[in-house]
């Protein structure tokens, strides 16, 4: 199905219509006639646009979200009920869940509960497959220790309260054209002003996790940052950063060295008994990297805690 631009702008703010609804009943029965009317399409063209947006079927993107929530779940809570998660996911029965569960991640959800989190990426998963490495993710640093040290040597940690930040977003999908994504955010934001304010500043905010997805379906808001009003237009959405406390990593680092910051935040997370809360978390850019002599990213890293 070939979406012509004018279309394609259209469709994409009714389909993020229909992934927030998705994000915020993934527990619940989600129907296509349902999640259709949300995004005010028939049926048909609905499930015809999603695919040709998304690049899944509905089921297919409802089913995924469902096992890699569940495998955050089994990451992060030791005392989780694999029978429990299975039926709260919606699947029939424990067999059921595990058998889906192993086409995503190869082992059991037994299996996988016992992994060390740090030791398991979706990114690693998808290189030794393809033998590729993402331009801006490197590999996990399987020792915890190393991860506490480099991030004693390349960040600064503290724990923030923030209040609601407004946003203006374009949804992206995937880690290639993450910068032409940015550019297209800024070319909208100048004309009308945005970028001038002192509080504008860019973001990334995730809503998935490159631990649990491949990085191909990473869904993540390209924002801005801004208080003044603004209206939506074609895929320009509004959203906000919840009001919460946050753990904020302030790098300065080159582009390739963003995974390796996260994975040692959140390390750092774990050994200090921190736990996340639901909320996403998000970056915050502090300048353009390619005016940095050194080419690097000056940046905040925010992990939403309870």
């Amino acid at each position: 199905m070939m979406l012509s631009e004018i279309e394609n702008k259209e469709y994409i703010k009714r389909i993020n219509s229909a992934l927030e609804y998705i994000d915020k009943h993934i527990e619940e029965k989600l129907s296509l006639e349902t999640i259709a009317a949300i995004a005010h399409y028939s049926p048909y063209h609905f499930h015809r646009i999603f695919k040709a947006i998304i690049g899944e079927t509905l089921n297919e993107y409802i089913m995924r979200q469902r096992i890699e929530k569940s495998a955050i779940e089994l990451m992060t809570k030791k005392d989780v009920i694999i029978a429990v998660l299975a039926e709260r996911y919606g699947f029939n029965s424990h067999a059921v869940y595990t058998r889906v569960f192993k086409k995503y991640y190869n082992v059991s959800p037994t299996a996988f509960k016992t992994l060390n989190p740090s030791k398991f990426s979706k990114i690693n998963q998808t290189e030794s497959k393809k033998g590729q490495v993402s331009f801006i993710f490197e590999e996990y640093i399987c020792n915890i220790n190393n991860y506490l040290n480099w991030i004693s040597m390349n960040g600064t940690i503290e724990i923030k309260t923030i209040n609601t930040l407004n946003c203006a977003s374009i949804t992206h999908i995937g880690v290639q054209g993450m910068e032409k994504t940015f550019d297209k955010l800024i070319r909208w934001a100048v004309p009308k002003g945005l970028m001038n304010s002192p509080e504008a500043k860019l973001a990334r905010i995730f809503h998935d996790s490159f631990k649990v997805t491949a990085p191909d379906k990473v869904r993540m808001s390209v924002s801005l940052i801004t208080d003044t009003p603004f209206k939506t237009e074609d895929d320009i959405v509004k959203t906000i950063i919840v009001e919460g406390k946050y753990i904020v990593g302030r790098f300065e680092i080159v582009p390739d060295a963003f995974e390796k910051s996260w994975s040692s935040l959140y390390v750092w997370m774990n050994d200090k008994g921190y736990k996340k809360a639901d909320e996403n978390p998000f970056e915050i850019y502090h300048n353009d990297y390619r005016e940095h002599p050194e080419g690097k990213f000056i940046v905040d890293l925010y992990i939403p805690i309870q």
